[in-house]
């Protein structure tokens, strides 16, 4: 079993996991089994209960586990599934050392930092590389050498590379910066990032510097000379006009055959898949304006995996989208501001700030026919909104935001009640859904089963399902056993759309979420017929 561990020096949001990410694709499309691991040395069991300020998107995968962003982009660039196993954070790691002290599994032995708590990280490194017949474990360490809490994690990696001799190599990820009118690159803060390292046991094999321009002959002289890393080792990840672009930036540079070489590898010749797709994204013939209204908007990566969903469908249209990110609260305000909108995305969320908003979009999308689309909460204030304005429900509202409604549209079911676990009555995961026939939603899939993934409480509440679709809302999607109402379509359009599960999740760029891709199109036509009647 190989690994390759990735740490970062200097600051955070570094692109490590950018990087990460394409070495799985250059190296999954060379041949090998790979999956990747990402170590958060946060003390959070997990990222569910984190605020998106702080922390960006919670991710969910098939298995109901929330875990950090980045798994998200790891499942993109490897067009892989993964597991709650593939993030390890602080909490997991104390939780189960702590559990098996008050077992007595340690028979009455001192529990420390070592052996025993990096005993546990690298048991849950190998439970991970070896329960998927792999070739490659991509590693990424968060947070930045010489963090306090991430020292117990390089010192398992430490020992990790002495126990697994000749099966290791460190990939290091530094900052470049260019400085001055002459924008001089500046090696000191990686020969310094590098030094932190050395302190530590660790020698990095690969150096993967960012800076805005490639670097200089001279800079990777510099930076070998004071790191003992090789020239060719040194690694210039430049900036990119798009993150797709970073896997092709770094194989044309031999990193692959430098990891061949490291860990004794055979691959076969790369395949680059993305040639296509990337020249689609890059060069789209057509645009789109899309609003996402939302309510941590300000914070773009609390959206990510719909940004992402986005370029997927430009990567497989040619049809380029321009975001426009607006606070749901300033709606209210100001219904103008989704005028010059040419399709809009309600985005999930929890908690009732910002809710009116995104009602009087779904409104506005509503009644002047703009191209629409409704995630989680933005599925379920399209229920509200339906039956405020259509039905004539004037209170109609969720038992999130009132509980004392006369009329709550959308409910928690009775079996969810009474679970006191923060996140308990959440339903996470990928569950069934079911299509029916000749619908919108089955024009788009052209499948009667999906498995999508899920991050909710609230239901739409059965007592009002038929008086709904009776006033023209179609649920087009239900789960298994016809009870949790899934898609939402209606009768009268191909433009409106919403889903409780998250669309956006399991959004790969050969294969774009097909809600996300309905969104685009439609709104190209939307964007097309208004301007022939303004011509």
């Amino acid at each position: 079993m190989k690994y390759i561990i990735i740490t970062g020096g200097v600051l955070s949001g570094i692109g490590k996991g950018t990087i990460a990410s394409s070495l799985c694709h250059i190296l999954s499309n060379s041949g090998l089994r790979v999956s990747a691991l990402k170590i958060d040395p946060y003390l959070n069991y997990d990222a569910g209960t984190m605020n998106p300020y702080q922390h960006g998107e919670v991710f969910v995968l098939d298995d109901g586990s929330e875990v950090d962003l980045d798994l998200g982009n790891y499942e993109r660039y490897l067009d892989r599934n993964l597991t709650g196993d593939n993030n390890i954070t602080t909490g997991k790691v104390y939780k189960e050392v702590i559990e098996r002290e008050r077992k007595g599994e340690y028979l009455g032995s001192t529990v420390q930092i070592i052996p025993h708590i990096t005993n546990e990280i690298k048991r849950r490194i190998r439970k991970v590389a070896l329960k998927d017949d792999l070739d490659l474990l991509v590693i990424e360490v968060g947070g930045t050498v010489g963090d306090i809490e991430s020292m117990p994690f390089l010192e398992a990696l430490r020992q990790l590379k002495r126990e697994e001799r000749g099966q290791v190599t460190f990939v290091h990820v530094t900052l470049v910066p260019e400085i001055g009118k002459e924008m001089e690159q500046k090696t000191k803060p990686t020969q310094h990032s590098v030094k932190a390292l050395k302190e530590i046991g660790i020698q990095p094999d690969i150096l993967m510097c960012r800076s805005i321009k490639p670097l200089t002959t001279d800079s990777r002289r510099r930076i070998s000379l004071f790191t003992d890393v090789p020239e060719d080792a040194i690694i210039s990840v430049y900036e990119a006009e798009n993150a797709y672009q970073v896997p092709e930036i770094i194989e044309k540079q031999g990193t692959i055959e430098i990891i061949k070489q490291n860990l004794n590898l055979e691959t076969s010749k790369y395949m680059d898949t993305w040639i296509e797709y990337k020249e689609k994204l890059m060069n789209p013939q057509e645009f789109v304006t899309i609003g996402i209204i939302g309510k941590y908007t300000e914070l773009h990566d609390a959206y990510i995996s719909h940004k992402e969903a986005f370029n997927h469908a430009t990567g497989n249209t040619g049809i380029g989208v321009n975001l426009k990110w607006i606070d749901s609260d300033s709606v209210r305000e100001n219904i103008q501001i989704l005028s010059d909108l040419d399709g809009i995305l309600v985005t999930p969320g929890f908690g009732y700030r910002g809710v009116e908003g995104k009602i009087a979009s779904v409104k506005y999308a509503r009644e002047n026919r703009v191209p629409f689309l409704g995630i989680c909460l933005g599925f379920q204030v399209a229920v509200i909104e339906f039956a405020r304005n259509v039905m004539g429900i004037s209170d109609a509202n969720s038992t999130e935001f009132s509980k004392e409604t006369k009329n709550p549209v959308i409910d928690i079911l009775p079996e969810q009640v009474n679970v006191s676990e923060m996140g308990g009555t959440m339903r996470l995961g990928a569950k069934e859904v079911d299509i029916l026939d000749n619908t919108l939603a089955m024009e788009l899939y052209g499948e009667k089963k999906i498995f999508e993934r899920h991050r909710h409480r609230y239901e739409v509440n059965p007592e009002y399902i038929e008086r709904i679709e009776k006033a023209g809302m179609i649920f087009s999607g239900r789960d298994e056993q016809g009870i949790r109402m899934e898609i939402l379509e209606l009768n009268d359009r191909k433009n409106f759309i919403a889903s409780q599960y998250h669309a956006e999740f399991k959004s790969r760029p050969l294969n774009p979420s097909r809600l996300h891709l309905n969104l685009v199109k439609c709104a190209l036509e939307y964007r097309k017929s208004r301007a022939g009647k303004n011509s």
